[in-house]
């Protein structure tokens, strides 16, 4: 169990927390969700004691261990994964590391003797023989293969450390563990086998995530911060956002009848206040209309963008031909002869855990990227839009948000396109903004209108929901189901693949794929799915054989 006790946090002048007082118990995933900039992050620092509340105090109860998600990739360089991993069980680490001094000495005494039996025996009742088999089961199942687990971790990628950082909280089997976005950087598969762990996990669990589809997977209850406060909800995410609106909507129904009444009572005072046998009356009247308060109720925090796609043609029959592609970089082959054919009601997720294969093929179709082998063609009816994983190039410019847009309009008028920045939440003198200057989700919001600006019947968009907040997220999944055009895509939140996709790729591993007409769901129960499965079970017990 941890709590927070009159949990104020200021910064300067502002409150970002204010007398908060909750409790996080025993058996229960709670997600922590709010605006951008609403404190979740905060919260989560003061909760592990990295930052702390101005008044007010965090308890845990006696002897517990508390584990938390970090964010330095770079922290742990000097160590290899598996060290890494067991490292998230502090003293379990510590003592592998002083039995393995002791029993290096050359001039080994019987006190150190002694010394290492009492931490064998501690070693031994903290299960330590089985730390090494215990993570490489959670490197195994965030995707991190076993040829990397005694990789030193500056060797490995950006995306491959935060898997390993993800794996080293969830390692010893903490009493409280507190993640921070778990699911930044996983593929789908990988996040399915997470959320299989927490929704097993019987201990605390406090969580921060845009991702809409696996809280409702993991979370009992949802703690909403709003306004400086948090609000505890029994449930998941919809539950809360269907309790949320019924509260809302039971509170000016409620104001409502009181409006009614106090109308009802002024008019009663004014039509009989001088009257002397009804002056008793009015003066009762006018007590029970002090009484009377309207709840205040404040409007949410929460800003939702509006994003809507719409074609300037429509598209014909052939959209896109692809066939034979190959592509191999560094001697790596990533893409083995891929052909398929795009129709004009498809709307396909490429899946799976192999980005870079499903990034190389958009950047072939988009022509920044040359085949080594085969060939593609558009539709002639077809128009392309285009939202890379990497924005990097795009926004080394010193040009203003509303002049780079304007380059991409049919209409040269910066009026019109402010229009489409103020849908995207940019508003007054957001549209001078240098594009260099821009956080991460300005980023993607400037992208998204450009987008909504080219007009295209064919949109391939690589990742967009990274950076954005769940409002910007819900507003980008009604934007793609609403598409009435081709839709490319890769995303790794679950409810977007759901609800948008009709047709699913998949890529393997070895560069070659699976192509099935189907929702997201049905494919994830489907025959090839469970041949997949066991075809990389198989040769993962054969490596380990070996």
């Amino acid at each position: 169990m941890i709590q927070a006790n009159n949990v104020t946090l200021r910064i300067g002048k502002k409150a970002l927390f204010e007398d908060v007082n909750i409790k996080f118990t025993e058996g229960n995933c709670y997600g922590l969700i709010g605006a951008n900039g609403a404190g979740k992050s905060t919260f989560l620092k003061i909760l592990s004691g990295q930052l702390e509340p101005t008044n007010g105090d965090v308890s845990m109860s006696p002897g517990e261990r508390l584990s938390f998600l970090e964010q330095d990739h770079f922290k742990y360089n000097d160590f290899t994964v598996m060290d890494t991993v067991i490292m998230g069980n502090k003293r379990l680490y510590d003592i592998m590391k002083e039995k393995d001094a002791i029993y290096a000495k050359e001039d080994f005494s019987d006190e150190d003797g002694i010394k290492a039996s009492e931490l064998e025996a501690e070693f031994a009742e903290m299960d330590g023989w089985n730390a090494e088999s215990d993570a490489a089961m959670l490197l195994n199942g965030l995707g991190i293969g076993t040829d990397l687990h005694y990789s030193m971790m500056s060797d490995l990628n950006g995306a491959e450390k935060v898997k390993v950082l993800l794996a080293k909280a969830l390692f010893g089997n903490p009493d409280i563990l507190l993640l921070d976005e778990p699911t930044n950087h996983l593929d789908l598969d990988a996040i399915g086998w997470l959320e299989e762990f927490l929704i097993n996990f019987e201990n605390t669990v406090i969580v921060v995530s845009h991702d809409r589809y696996f809280l409702n997977k993991v979370c009992t209850y949802t703690a909403d911060i709003d306004y400086g406060k948090i609000e505890l909800f029994a449930g998941n995410y919809d539950f809360w956002y269907e309790s949320s609106q019924l509260i809302i909507q039971q509170r000016k129904e409620a104001n409502k009848k009181k409006e009614e009444k106090i109308k009802e009572l002024q008019e009663f005072i004014s039509r009989f206040s001088a009257n002397a046998s009804k002056s008793k009356q009015a003066t009762s009247r006018k007590r029970a209309l002090e009484k009377i308060e309207l709840d205040d109720i404040r409007p949410s925090s929460r800003k939702y963008p509006y994003i809507d796609f719409r074609p300037q043609r429509e598209i014909g029959n052939e959209v896109l031909t692809v066939e034979g592609i190959s592509k191999t970089i560094d001697g790596v082959k990533i893409l083995d002869n891929v052909s398929f054919i795009v129709g004009h009601d498809d709307k396909i997720a490429f899946v799976g855990s192999n980005e870079l294969a499903k990034t190389t093929l958009f950047q072939i179709l988009t022509g920044e990227m040359e085949p080594d082998e085969g060939d593609y063609k558009w539709g002639v009816t077809t128009s392309q839009s285009y939202f890379p994983k990497d924005n990097t190039k795009i926004f080394a410019t010193d040009d203003t948000i509303v002049d780079w847009l304007t380059q991409f309009s049919e209409i040269k008028d910066a009026t019109y396109v402010r229009g489409f920045l103020g849908r995207m939440l940019f508003a007054g003198d957001d549209g001078v903004k240098k594009m260099k200057v821009l956080s991460g989700g300005e980023k993607v919001r400037v992208l998204l209108s450009r987008m909504m600006i080219e007009g295209s019947n064919v949109l391939i968009l690589d990742e967009p929901t990274d950076h954005l907040d769940m409002e910007a997220i819900t507003a980008l999944n009604t934007g793609l189901t609403k598409f009435p055009g081709v839709l490319l895509f890769t995303s790794r939140d679950h409810q977007i693949v759901e609800t948008t996709a009709n047709r699913i790729i998949e890529f393997l591993p070895d560069g070659t794929f699976i192509d099935k007409v189907t929702t997201y769901d049905e494919y994830l129960e489907s025959d090839e799915m469970a041949r997949k499965r066991q075809v990389y079970n198989t040769s993962e017990s054969d490596e380990d054989d070996d």
